[in-house]
């Protein structure tokens, strides 16, 4: 599912190779984990940033897709 979709544009989809793809072939599953998680509560952290193109609505679907992607990871190793 993680690989499915992407909010806020097509950028990363229309690459050969997704970068959290790359990533997660690279880390250990723990250190893949951390970066997930980290990476929803920076988007979670940047809610109520005033500049243009960040923060909002936006920046809640990212956090939100980070998060379904470590949920989908944590149950596929149970």
């Amino acid at each position: 599912m993680k690989h499915e979709k992407q909010e806020g544009g097509d950028h990363y989809r229309n690459l050969d190779v997704q970068p959290w793809e790359a990533l997660e072939s690279w880390m250990t599953k723990e250190q893949f984990h951390g970066f997930l998680l980290g990476s929803a509560v920076a988007y979670l952290a940047r809610f109520n940033v005033r500049v243009a193109g960040k923060g909002g609505i936006t920046d809640i679907k990212k956090a939100r897709h980070y998060l379904e992607a470590l949920e989908e990871c944590l149950t596929k190793t149970k």
